[in-house]
């Protein structure tokens, strides 16, 4: 929260951006309910296993705090939602692109690979011999 760090002096900039930061919060909502419906629909499909929601998502937890105010608990609540529910998608989108598409991205200067595809054994970028001994039977 380091926010409270420079309240003193930042304290009305952090009000006039307070908007941006809430104005996702409907997207985030219709995200939520299309992935929660592709995913229900889709991955029974494919025999992808489920994600589990409650193991990315949490928000009833820093509510709790006595130390915290109101406003503060309300903003806790929106980034663990927030937060919880893109790496709720990010899951979902991995699995995803594992079964449709597990190879991995050219790695170029710049680009970060990307650890889901490493810990799913994705076949490396151009190499037949990989792809063939990991997806054809």
């Amino acid at each position: 929260m380091n926010y409270l760090k420079y309240n003193s002096t930042r304290g009305w900039l952090h009000i006039l951006s307070m908007p941006f930061i809430w104005l996702p919060l409907p997207f985030l909502l219709v995200c939520d309910l299309v992935c929660s419906l592709y995913e229900l629909i889709c991955f029974p499909i494919y025999r992808i296993e489920w994600v589990k929601r409650s193991e990315y998502i949490l928000i009833m937890d820093r509510n709790k705090l006595q130390y915290l105010k109101g406003p503060q608990k309300l903003a806790c609540m929106y980034c663990g939602y927030a937060n919880g529910l893109l790496r709720y998608m990010k899951e979902v989108a991995g699995r995803t692109e594992k079964y449709w598409c597990g190879i991995m991205h050219e790695s170029k200067p710049g680009f970060k690979t990307q650890e889901d595809q490493v810990s799913r054994n994705f076949s490396k970028f151009n190499d037949e011999k990989d792809f063939q001994k990991k997806y054809i039977k």
